[in-house]
């Protein structure tokens, strides 16, 4: 599988870096499980899978899930793209942090992959503004997350 995140060897590389130092970001680390405000429950930097009530994890456990499943997620969104290695990084990071934050199905079957495919980049970047919502209700913190990975999404046409 090819992967702009990691390196020949699997080491984490130079975009990988970035990417983890934005959805990270986003995610913000809990070191134990909650629901979020859809009531999914949830641990870690955004963790989803396997998650319960009363789990409890250690930072390096929570780093190496965020690392596999940001991996993970890279190569769901890779495969629906025609020319993933075409993307400018900024704009390829733009698309993980979404995908990472949607899941992979969603990201396939969005207008955005759709626009992507078709080479409109401009496009595509706009699509991700329309990612803003959960339980079917605007959120705040999605606003904002989605208003940053669009200006780094423009940002990364524009230059």
């Amino acid at each position: 599988m090819n992967s702009r995140l990691t390196s020949a060897r699997g080491a984490i590389a130079g975009l990988g870096l970035v990417t983890i130092a934005l959805v990270g970001g986003f995610e913000g680390l809990r070191l134990y499980s909650y629901q979020d405000v859809v009531g999914i429950w949830t641990a870690c930097y955004g963790e989803t899978r396997n998650m319960r009530a009363g789990l409890r994890f250690t930072k390096d456990e929570c780093d190496r899930m965020f690392i596999g499943s940001l991996v993970e997620h890279e190569s769901g969104m890779r495969a629906c793209l025609r020319a993933p290695d075409a993307i400018p990084d900024k704009v390829y990071v733009a698309f993980v942090s979404l995908t990472y934050n949607i899941g992979v199905a969603a990201f396939c079957r969005s207008s955005l992959a759709r626009h992507a495919n078709d080479a409109n980049l401009r496009a595509a970047c706009d699509e991700i503004l329309k990612w803003d919502r959960a339980g079917g209700k605007v959120v705040r913190g999605l606003t904002i997350r989605r208003e940053r990975e669009h200006a780094l999404c423009k940002e990364g046409i524009a230059a």
